[in-house]
């Protein structure tokens, strides 16, 4: 039963229907989050590779939590 969820979930992740609301809950969510964890480091030219993909994390853990609550609604 778990791994037919997560490989659902999986596919979810892909899934046009969902992935529209995703995309603006992972833009704003992880517009704030950037701000608040790296806005001083932009701003003072102290960004660097890691920096960068935390960046780039911070965008796409609210995305994928998105889908996940979306999964899980059309699921019940």
């Amino acid at each position: 039963m778990k791994l037919q969820f997560i490989g659902g979930y999986v596919v979810a992740l892909f899934d046009p229907a969902l992935m529209r609301t995703a995309i603006r809950v992972a833009l704003v969510v992880g517009s704030a989050l950037f701000i608040i964890n790296h806005g001083a480091a932009l701003l003072q030219g102290k960004m660097h590779t890691g920096r960068w993909v935390a960046a780039l994390l911070t965008y796409c853990v609210p995305y994928a939590v998105s889908i996940h609550g979306q999964y899980v609604a059309r699921q019940q």
